[in-house]
């Protein structure tokens, strides 16, 4: 491994020398590693090498560098595949335009102040991009010139989709969306496309099937990171997430219709798919191992997508997620956007005092998540965590949400332990939701299971209202004698 990082231009970069949008991939690439965030690796197998490299750096610490890898065995030189995108605080800020931050949760609270401005920029129709270098159609259509990696030992093959784009149009409504679902290559022209119920994409093929009618799709493999941002979250339905990324970007992207059904191509996307899937055309997916650390969704047989078109850029690079059991490539940056997302709920629904809030990697981005409230009121802590476990960025495949005071930091685990162990009464302070939103890749739903139900808990680690003021004092010095004595011993205390 060889990493390129120059810290003396850090902070200028920073301060100003970014003043527009990155352009593509590439550019958020350049910059990136203009800042020490990314490391390139030469010579992997994409036969398993990919996934393991990215599960040793990714355990190794929390947000860890993006890997670049480059010359993938038994590939062009030029062919890439790019791991962790946006998967760190530093990483995150530069693809949003945020502030240089100390912590996650600065990410975190310029996201929820940038909701309260933010507005959908649809995308811009242009006829000419990168993303037509090249075209390959029909009997020309090959998938494994692409170095698709084996991500797991156990999945059942190749995945060229993981960090990708799956781009429909609703055929009642007329908007698009573009989410991020499992593609893997079943021959040299045809994927599996793997959604779990209640989905939007999901829903679009129903919807098409329904009408007896084949569901064009494209699929993105390569593209913006902001683009991956929102299509790996809970948006509303019916807000393209085009409309979501280009908001933040505060410029439209520009997409170029597809040659075959017209869908909106990212003109500056690396690799893109285009097919459709026909109703009772099915394969065998799977398995592959999920965000939730397990092999939870067993092989079944999915739509088929045939792909007939094929366009890429000179040199691609693939973008690639590796889930596993926490951290993974993708668990860091996901937590802050979902963060964001459920701060940003719990402050439309009318509700004051939150702290902040951390979606933990060790819960999977979705099963652990702690909010932080200064409690005005009796009922408080548990309205926050009602509002939690419900809104839309929180409700899916959730499990715990646990409520703690304003001295408590929701991103430090061993805080929020301490909390629950000291200020919650088992009997009086936590709830049972049950019959709540979930799914095929939740581990405690049986295989095969007809529903997808599972319960929530909701956990009140606050010091109760009524007894805020005689409760007792926490142990430990304060802010100011922490400060003078720290000052005083710093020639110690730097050594340690």
């Amino acid at each position: 491994m060889s990493q390129t990082t120059d810290p003396k231009t850090t902070d200028r970069k920073w301060l100003g020398l970014y003043d527009r949008p990155h352009r593509d991939l590439r550019e958020f690439l350049e910059r990136a590693e203009g800042l020490g965030e990314v490391t390139r690796v030469k010579g992997a197998n994409w036969d398993l090498e990919l996934g393991a490299l990215a599960e040793i750096v990714n355990h190794k610490r929390s947000e860890a560098s993006a890997l670049l890898f480059e010359d993938i065995a038994g590939y062009p030189k030029g062919f890439r595949v790019l791991s962790g995108s946006g998967n760190s605080s530093k990483r995150m800020a530069l693809m949003l335009g945020f502030p240089m931050p100390r912590t996650a949760i600065d990410v975190v609270e310029a996201y929820r102040d940038r909701m309260k401005r933010h507005k959908p920029i649809p995308p811009t129709t242009v006829k000419q991009g990168p993303i037509l270098e090249n075209i390959d159609r029909d009997e020309n259509v090959d998938l494994y010139k692409f170095p698709a990696p084996r991500v797991h030992e156990k999945d059942g093959g190749r995945y060229i989709g993981t960090e990708d784009l799956v781009i429909m149009r609703d055929p009642d409504e007329g908007w698009v969306n573009a989410a991020t679902y499992r593609v893997q290559i079943h021959s040299k022209n045809s994927t599996g496309l793997w959604m779990s119920p209640g989905k939007h994409g999901r829903q679009i093929r129903d919807k098409y099937f329904k009408q007896g009618r084949p569901c064009p799709v494209l699929v993105c493999c390569g593209h913006d990171p902001l683009l991956f941002l929102a299509a790996a979250n809970e948006i509303k339905f019916g807000v393209s997430e085009f409309d979501y990324a280009g908001g933040h970007r505060g410029e439209p992207f520009e997409v170029i219709p597809s040659e075959i059904h017209g869908l909106p191509m990212p003109a500056h996307a690396e690799i893109i798919l285009e097919g459709e899937l026909t109703e009772g055309d099915v394969h065998t997916e799977g398995p592959f191992g999920e965000f939730t650390g397990y092999y939870a969704s067993p092989p079944s047989d999915q739509p088929v997508i045939r792909v007939r078109r094929v366009y890429h850029r000179n040199d691609p690079i693939m973008t690639m997620a590796t889930p596993m059991r926490p951290p993974s490539d993708m668990s860091f940056g996901r937590s802050i956007v979902k963060s964001g997302m459920i701060w940003d709920a719990i402050e439309r629904a009318g509700i004051s005092g939150v702290q902040g809030v951390w979606c933990h990697e060790a819960g999977a981005m979705r099963l652990f998540n702690v909010i932080s409230v200064k409690q005005a009121y009796a009922g408080h802590a548990k309205q926050v965590g009602l509002v939690a476990a419900g809104c839309q960025a929180g409700a899916y495949l959730g499990r715990f949400v646990v409520v703690v005071d304003d001295d408590v930091d929701p991103t430090d685990l061993f805080d929020v332990v301490w909390a629950m162990s000291t200020r919650c009464d088992p009997a009086l302070d936590i709830e049972i939701i049950r019959r709540m939103w979930s799914g095929p890749l939740d581990p405690v739903l049986p295989h095969g299971s007809p529903v997808n139900y599972s319960s929530r808990g909701l956990i009140d680690a606050c010091r109760p209202f009524e007894r805020i003021k005689d409760f007792p004092p926490v142990v430990g010095a304060t802010p100011e004698l922490r400060a003078r004595v720290a000052a005083k011993f710093a020639d110690i205390l730097n050594k340690i």
